[in-house]
C-alpha cells in the first residue's frame, strides 16, 4: 500500500511539474483566444454562449476555459480552472478587444464613419436579393451535389463547414449554409484580413500617395540593416526578419493577438535574420506592421479608421464587414475581419473584375500583377499578400487560381479563366477538408 501511494505521489508530482513548466505559461492564451472568440461571436453574430463553444472554441485547450458574457457590459471573460482571468470587450464599430488590467474602458474612443451601399442594384452591386439567373452551361444537379457534400450531417463533426457561396460571370449559382448560419450570418475570417489590409496600399498606390517598391517607412529602422526592407517586402512575407507562427505554443504571433497591446510593434521589433527577398516567412506580425504603416499615412487617427472603409470595404458595399482593433486603436490587419459570406464573395469579385467595381476603378493592372505573381521564395504558393496556386497545390484546380486563405479554412478562391468565384467558410483546414475534391466537383459541373 505504501509503495502504491508513493507511486501516486510522484505521478502527482510528475503532473504539477508538467503543469507548471508546460501548461501554466499558456493559460493567459488559452483564456484570451477564449475571452475573445465568445465576446465577438456573441455580439457581432448574435451566436449563444453554447454555439460558441461548440463550434468556435471547441479546440484542444481552449475548451477547458470557463467563459461567462455579460449582456450590459458587453464584454465576455474566461478562465482556466479559475485561473489567469482575461477580459475582451465589444464597442460599437470597433468590435471586441481583448484587454488586460491597465486598460481604461472608461476613455473614449473614435470609431470609423460607415456608409451603407443604397441602390436599386441586386446582389452584388447592391445589397437587394440576387436575380435568379440559369446557365445553359452549368450542370446544376452536379454542382447541388458537390456542394452538399461538403456540409455535415446532423451529429456529425467532419468537415464542419459552415457557408458555401458559388458565383458565376457575377451571378450566384449556389449558395448554401449549415444549420444555425444563413446569408446575415457574419463568419471570421481570420487570415482573409490579411488580403483586405494588403488591398488598401493598392488602392494608396494607384492614388500616388505611396510605392511599395520603396523601403518600408519605419523610422526605428532608419539607421540598421533593415533600412532595405521595401513595403513589397513586407507584402510578400520576404523582409527577412525574425517570426515565429506557430500556434500549436507560446510564440511570436499567439503573444501578439492574446497578450500584446499594440500588434504593430510586435513585427517592427524584431531582428533581420536574413537579407530582403531571400527567405520567405509568414508572418501575422508583419501584416499588423503594414496595418501599423498605414496608420501613419493619415494626420489623424479618424482619417485612419475612415479609410478602410470608405476607400474599400463600404465602397463595394461590404457593409457587414468589421475589422476590430487593438488596445492602441490599429485596425488587427493579420486576423480580425468579420462579414457575410455574400461580403466576403464581393472582395473575391473585386478581383476578379482586376479592381473594378461596377465601373469604378479602386486599384489598378500593376497591382493585380504584383498581388498574383509568386514571391521568388514561396516556391511558388504566395504572393502579395495572397495565395497562389501556381505550384499547383490543388491539383484539379487551374493554376492561374488565387485565393484568400484564413485559419480554420476560411476560403475566397478567385477563378479567372472560369469567371468564378468559391468562397468556403467553416471550422477545418486542409488537414482535414479535402479543398481539392472540394474544388474539382464544383468545376465539374461546368459542360465544356
Amino acid at each position: 500500500m505504501k509503495k502504491i501511494f508513493q507511486f501516486l505521489g510522484l505521478a502527482l508530482l510528475l503532473f504539477l511539474i508538467y503543469f507548471g513548466y508546460i501548461t501554466y505559461p499558456k493559460l493567459d492564451l488559452i483564456s484570451g483566444f477564449s475571452a475573445k472568440s465568445m465576446a465577438s461571436g456573441h455580439f457581432i453574430d448574435s451566436r449563444s454562449q453554447e454555439m460558441i463553444e461548440q463550434g468556435d472554441n471547441d479546440i484542444p485547450k481552449i475548451n477547458w476555459a470557463t467563459n461567462k458574457i455579460d449582456e450590459n457590459g458587453k464584454f465576455a471573460t474566461s478562465t482556466v480552472y479559475g485561473l489567469k482571468e482575461r477580459k475582451a470587450i465589444y464597442r460599437e464599430g470597433l468590435g471586441v478587444t481583448l484587454i488586460n488590467d491597465d486598460f481604461d474602458i472608461t476613455k473614449p474612443y473614435k470609431v470609423p464613419k460607415r456608409t451603407k451601399l443604397i441602390n436599386n442594384l441586386p446582389f452584388p452591386y447592391g445589397n437587394n436579393e440576387p436575380k435568379d439567373t440559369l446557365f445553359s452551361n452549368i450542370d446544376y444537379a452536379k454542382l447541388e451535389k458537390a456542394v452538399a457534400n461538403v456540409f455535415d450531417k446532423k451529429g456529425v463533426k467532419k468537415n464542419r463547414t459552415r457557408a458555401v457561396l458559388v458565383i458565376y460571370k457575377d451571378k450566384i449559382i449556389a449558395e448554401k449554409y449549415d444549420t444555425g448560419f444563413n446569408k446575415d450570418s457574419k463568419i471570421l475570417g481570420w487570415s482573409m484580413t490579411k488580403s483586405v489590409t494588403a488591398t488598401l496600399f493598392g488602392i494608396l498606390q494607384k492614388q500616388g500617395k505611396l510605392d511599395i517598391n520603396k523601403p518600408a517607412p519605419v523610422t526605428e529602422w532608419a539607421k540598421d540593416e533593415r533600412a532595405k526592407i521595401t513595403l513589397a517586402n513586407l507584402l510578400n512575407m520576404n523582409s527577412g526578419l525574425e517570426w515565429e507562427e506557430d500556434y500549436t505554443k507560446i510564440c511570436d504571433a499567439t503573444l501578439m493577438l492574446f497578450a500584446t497591446e499594440d500588434m504593430s510593434q510586435s513585427q517592427l521589433v524584431k531582428p533581420a535574420q536574413f537579407k530582403p527577398n531571400t527567405h520567405w516567412n509568414y508572418s501575422s506580425g508583419t501584416t499588423n506592421l503594414l496595418s501599423g504603416i498605414l496608420r501613419k499615412q493619415f494626420k489623424t487617427h479618424q482619417e485612419y479608421l475612415d479609410f478602410w472603409y470608405a476607400a474599400l470595404i463600404d465602397k463595394i458595399g461590404m457593409n457587414s464587414m468589421i475589422v476590430e482593433t487593438d488596445m492602441a486603436g490599429n485596425y488587427a490587419g493579420s486576423s480580425y475581419g468579420w462579414a457575410t459570406t455574400r461580403d466576403w464573395a464581393k472582395f473575391g469579385l473585386l478581383y476578379l473584375h482586376k479592381g473594378n467595381w461596377n465601373g469604378t476603378p479602386l486599384f489598378d493592372e500593376k497591382w493585380m500583377q504584383f498581388v498574383t505573381t509568386p514571391t521568388p521564395t514561396s516556391n511558388g504558393k504566395y504572393g502579395g499578400q495572397f495565395w497562389l496556386n501556381v505550384a499547383g497545390k490543388y491539383p484539379s484546380a487551374p493554376k492561374n487560381m488565387f485565393y484568400c486563405s484564413g485559419y480554420q479554412g476560411q476560403k475566397i478562391f478567385i477563378l479567372p479563366s472560369q469567371d468564378m468565384v468559391i468562397v468556403r467558410m467553416g471550422l477545418t483546414d486542409d488537414n482535414q477538408f479535402d479543398f481539392n475534391g472540394f474544388l474539382k466537383g464544383i468545376l465539374g459541373s461546368l459542360k465544356e
